[in-house]
């Protein structure tokens, strides 16, 4: 059966980012992909020039109207990412309800980016939009750990807080949390960083079970932009093939990133030459070039259940 998603992401003319992170791999995988471009930019913000336009709120409201008038606003998922205005993702919220009123099982995934590192990279006041709004409705999210650990108000230094995070974040709505890289130390070494999974379900008898999972992933040493688009979309696609085993969505979707960098990386130092850092425009994912590991990825992490 056909599936349907509508993504609300930034487009960039040059690279993978935002929608062209999302859609091509999705398309891929044999999902319909509607994109709205809460953003139209030459190139992502990496590079040292950049020209564009911004979508606004009453813009967004306009192309639905448009997708509605013509009865074609039937979908299965939503999919958004960064946004930098507070009426916009306001409005996108209110677009989720209304999908949502018409199809209660649409799943709604949100990476709700605010920033990394301890600061953002958002405005200040998108911050209580995300709390109260937009974590409320969504199914799927995707924080890193300082977005996980600024929605909940709780710091993350242990495995159990991180999983009691998880906890807080599954009573503001979501059934599914990946915390996407954390700063726990992993047991493989330095070399790796810690991501943490949690899934909850409602058994037939009412009752729920949590099954919770932990990734230990390798570091590279570059900046890439769009994997945090690759990887909500990926999660989309892998919960949807393996709806009740977060075990295995998680080890497809850690394992599609890790063969989509490595390609990336190895690439872009071919391009740079010895003892030269990739630019921007070396380092853009090799989304195309990575295209049947996307279809059917070789696993090459192993996620451990933790509960």
């Amino acid at each position: 059966m056909e599936c349907r998603v509508l993504s609300i992401q930034s487009h960039v003319v040059r690279g993978y980012v935002g929608n062209k992170s999302a859609s091509f791999p999705l398309q891929v995988l044999g999902f319909e992909v509607d994109s709205i471009n809460s953003v139209q930019f030459s190139n992502h913000t990496g590079y040292s020039h950049w020209k564009g336009q911004v979508l606004t709120a009453d813009e967004l409201h306009v192309l639905y109207e448009g997708i509605k008038l013509n009865k074609v606003h039937q979908y299965d998922y939503v999919l958004t990412g960064y946004t930098r205005d507070t009426s916009f993702l306001e409005m996108v919220v209110d677009i989720i309800q209304e999908l949502k009123r018409a199809n209660p099982n649409l799943v709604y995934v949100c990476d709700p980016v605010l920033g990394d590192h301890g600061s953002m990279y958002v405005p200040q006041n998108l911050y209580p939009v995300y709390k109260n709004k937009v974590v409320p409705v969504a199914d799927i999210i995707t924080p890193n750990q300082f977005e996980a650990e600024l929605l909940t108000g709780k710091n993350i230094t242990t495995e159990k807080d991180a999983v009691e995070v998880m906890d807080l974040l599954h009573a503001m709505g979501p059934d599914t949390v990946v915390i996407t890289s954390s700063d726990l130390p992993s047991r493989l070494g330095d070399r790796f960083l810690v991501s943490l999974g949690s899934q909850r379900k409602v058994r037939p008898d009412g009752s729920r079970t949590t099954q919770r999972v932990r990734m230990e992933v390798h570091k590279v040493d570059a900046v890439f932009v769009g994997t945090g688009d690759l990887f909500a979309a990926m999660l989309l696609a892998w919960t949807h093939h393996y709806p009740d085993d977060l075990k295995m969505a998680c080890e497809k979707t850690f394992s599609v990133m890790h063969h989509v960098i490595q390609r990336t990386i190895s690439y872009a130092h071919e391009l740079a030459g010895p003892g030269r850092r990739p630019s921007p425009p070396q380092l853009e994912l090799r989304m195309v070039q990575s295209k049947a590991d996307i279809e059917d990825p070789a696993i090459v992490l192993e996620a451990t259940v933790i509960s």
